[in-house]
C-alpha cells in the first residue's frame, strides 16, 4: 500500500512538474513571442531604442513579471502602429488622388504608392516623413496647376464673351470638370487639360482674328458711306460699338458680344442698305465728289480733270452711257491722286507762300512810301514803322527765293518727269516772267530817277535865272490822293491795291495769283500780287516839274528843254 502510495504520489509529483514545466514553457514561448512582436513593431516604427530595458531586465525578472511588464508595451506598440498605418494610409490616399488629377486618373506609377501598397515593414517617422514631403510637393504642384487652369478658363471665358459663344458649352468639350456647375468631380489639371485649353484659345484667339478684320472691314465701308450719304449722327452712333474697334488693337478688345456673329450681321445689313441707298442718289453724290474734288485742287493750286466736270457728269448720268459708280470711283481715284501730288508739292509750295508774302509785303511796302503823313506821330505810327523795316529786307531776298523756287522746281519737274502747273500754267514760266518784268520794272526805275535829276537841274537854273516861284509841289492842285488809309488798329492801308504802273510805262509784275486770276475762273476773289515800278511820290514831282516847265516856257516864248 505504502508503495502505492508511494508511486501514486510520485505519479502526481511527475505529473505537477510537467505540468509546471509546460507552464514555464508556455510562459517563455509567450515571452518570447511577444518579445519577438515587440521587436517587429519597434523595428517598424523605427523605435530601436524602447527595447533596451527590457533587455536589461529580462534576466532578472520572472516569466510572469516579464509577460506583465511587456503586455503593456505591446499594447501600445500596436496602438502606435494603427495610427502610423492610419496615418500612411490618409497620406497614400492623397498622393494617389492627386497624382490621379495630375495624370489623368490613369494608373500612377508612384514608386512610394508602389512601396507602400507592396511592404507594410516601414512604418518608421523617416518613411512617413518622405511620404508628407511628396504629398506637399504634389499639392504644390496641383496648386500650380489649378492657377493655370484658372488662367487658360478665364482667357476662354474673356474670348467668348468678346465673340459672343457658349462659355459653358466651350470648357465642357474640353473636359467636363471644367464646368463651374458641376461640383461632384474635381478639376481635372491633366496635361491632356492644359493641351485642350491651349488648341481652345488659339482658335478662338484665330476667329477672333478674323471677325475683327471682317468688321473693321465693314465699319470702313460704314464710314465711307456715312460720310457719302451725309448721314446724321445718331443713326451712327447705332454702330458706335462696331466701329469702337477701329482704333483697337486685338488684344485690347475686351466688350463683350463686340465680335459676336450678330454685330457683324448688323453692321453687314447697314451696308447693304446704305449701298442700295447710295445707287439712289449716285447723281447728287458723284457732284458732291466733284466739288469736293475741285475744292482741293482749288486749295492746291491743281487744275482739275475736265473728264469729270460738273457738266460733263451730269450730261454722262442723265444720258445713261456710263455707269455712275463707275464715274464716282475715277473721281475717288482723281481725288486720291490729287492728294498724292499735293504731299509732292507741298515743299514747293511752301516756297510760293514765302514768295508770294514778300510780294504782298512789297505791295504795303510802296503804298506806304506814298503816304506823307507816315512820320507824324500818329497811332499806330511806329508800328507801320517796324513793319516797313521788315518789308525792306524782305524784299531784298525775294530775287533769291525766285531763283531758289525756280531751282526747286525744276528739280522736281526732272524728278517727277512732268510739269510743275500752277493753275494750269507752268510754274517756272510764270517766274521767269516775273524776274524779266521785275528787271524792266528797275530799268524803268533808274530811268525815271535819271530824268529827275536832270528836271530838277533844269529847275534850279531856271530859279536862277527868273527868281524863284511858290513850288508846285506844295500846290494842291497837283498833289495825287496817296489812296492810303488808317484802318481800326491805327495802322496804314492802301484802300485801293494798284496792279498797273503810271501811264502804262512799265508792264505789270505778274505773280501765280495774277496768271490764276487771268486763266482761271475760280480764283477771280484771290488778289493778284502786282508791285507799281516807281514810287508815287517821286511821280507827282516830276509830274509837277514837267508841267511847271511847260507854263514857264510858254509865258517866256521859250522852247521847252528836252
Amino acid at each position: 500500500m505504502l508503495l502505492q502510495l508511494e508511486r501514486e504520489c510520485l505519479e502526481v509529483y511527475r505529473r505537477k512538474v510537467e505540468e509546471a514545466a509546460n507552464a514555464k514553457a508556455r510562459l517563455h514561448q509567450s515571452v518570447a513571442a511577444k518579445e519577438a512582436e515587440v521587436a517587429t513593431l519597434m523595428a517598424a516604427l523605427g523605435e530601436l531604442n524602447l527595447h533596451s530595458p527590457i533587455q536589461k531586465e529580462k534576466k532578472m525578472a520572472p516569466l510572469k513579471e516579464k509577460l506583465a511588464s511587456i503586455t503593456p508595451l505591446l499594447e501600445d506598440l500596436r496602438t502606435k502602429k494603427e495610427e502610423r498605418r492610419k496615418k500612411f494610409a490618409d497620406i497614400k490616399n492623397q498622393i494617389e488622388k492627386i497624382s490621379g488629377e495630375i495624370s489623368g486618373y490613369n494608373y500612377p506609377n508612384d514608386t512610394m504608392i508602389s512601396c507602400l501598397t507592396l511592404e507594410d515593414q516601414d512604418l518608421s517617422l523617416r518613411r512617413l516623413t518622405e511620404f508628407q514631403t511628396r504629398l506637399q510637393t504634389l499639392q504644390k504642384e496641383k496648386s500650380d496647376r489649378l492657377h493655370k487652369v484658372l488662367e487658360y478658363v478665364n482667357e476662354v471665358h474673356l474670348l467668348c464673351g468678346v465673340l459672343g459663344l457658349d462659355f459653358a458649352q466651350t470648357v465642357s468639350d474640353v473636359h467636363p470638370s471644367l464646368q463651374r456647375a458641376n461640383q461632384e468631380q474635381s478639376t481635372n489639371i491633366s496635361n491632356g487639360t492644359f493641351e485642350g485649353l491651349e488648341q481652345t484659345i488659339n482658335k478662338l484667339k484665330s476667329e477672333r482674328r478674323i471677325r475683327m478684320q471682317k468688321l473693321k472691314d465693314i465699319a470702313g465701308q460704314l464710314f465711307e458711306l456715312w460720310n457719302l450719304m451725309d448721314s446724321p449722327q445718331a443713326e451712327k452712333n447705332i454702330f458706335s460699338r462696331a466701329t469702337s474697334i477701329l482704333r483697337l488693337s486685338e488684344p485690347e478688345v475686351t466688350e463683350p458680344g463686340v465680335l459676336s456673329t450678330e454685330m457683324i450681321e448688323q453692321a453687314s445689313a447697314e451696308v447693304e442698305r446704305l449701298t442700295k441707298l447710295k445707287a439712289s442718289r449716285m447723281k447728287e453724290l458723284v457732284l458732291k465728289r466733284r466739288s469736293e474734288l475741285e475744292d482741293i485742287c482749288r486749295m492746291t493750286h491743281i487744275k482739275p480733270d475736265a473728264s469729270t466736270s460738273v457738266e460733263k457728269s451730269n450730261a454722262l448720268i442723265d444720258s445713261g452711257l456710263v455707269d455712275p459708280s463707275e464715274l464716282l470711283a475715277n473721281i475717288e481715284a482723281q481725288i486720291t491722286k490729287v492728294k498724292d501730288e499735293a504731299l509732292s508739292r507741298k515743299e514747293i509750295m511752301d516756297r510760293i507762300d514765302r514768295w508770294l508774302l514778300a510780294c504782298e509785303e512789297e505791295n504795303w511796302l510802296e503804298d506806304y512810301n506814298q503816304d506823307e503823313n507816315r512820320y507824324n506821330a500818329g497811332r499806330g505810327a511806329h508800328i507801320n514803322l517796324k513793319r516797313a523795316e521788315k518789308a525792306r529786307i524782305t524784299i531784298t531776298k525775294i530775287p533769291a527765293i525766285v531763283d531758289n523756287l525756280i531751282n526747286r522746281t525744276l528739280a522736281w519737274e526732272e524728278e517727277k518727269r512732268a510739269l510743275f502747273l500752277y493753275d494750269g500754267e507752268r510754274l517756272v514760266s510764270i517766274l521767269e516772267d516775273y524776274k524779266l518784268t521785275r528787271k524792266q520794272r528797275e530799268e524803268e526805275k533808274k530811268r525815271c530817277r535819271d530824268q529827275k535829276k536832270i528836271q530838277d537841274l533844269l529847275l534850279t537854273e531856271r530859279e536862277a535865272i527868273y527868281g524863284s516861284k511858290p513850288s508846285p509841289r506844295k500846290s494842291n492842285s497837283f498833289r495825287k490822293t496817296n489812296g492810303y488809309r488808317a484802318n481800326g488798329n491805327g495802322s496804314m492801308t492802301p484802300s485801293t491795291p494798284r496792279r498797273n504802273s503810271v501811264g502804262g510805262a512799265t508792264p505789270e509784275l505778274l505773280t501765280p495769283r495774277s496768271y490764276s486770276g487771268r486763266q482761271n475762273g475760280y480764283f477771280k476773289e484771290m488778289r493778284r500780287l502786282s508791285t507799281a515800278p516807281i514810287n508815287f511820290v517821286a511821280i507827282s514831282k516830276e509830274d509837277t516839274v514837267s508841267t511847271y516847265t511847260s507854263v514857264c516856257d510858254s509865258e517866256l516864248g521859250s522852247p521847252p528843254h528836252s
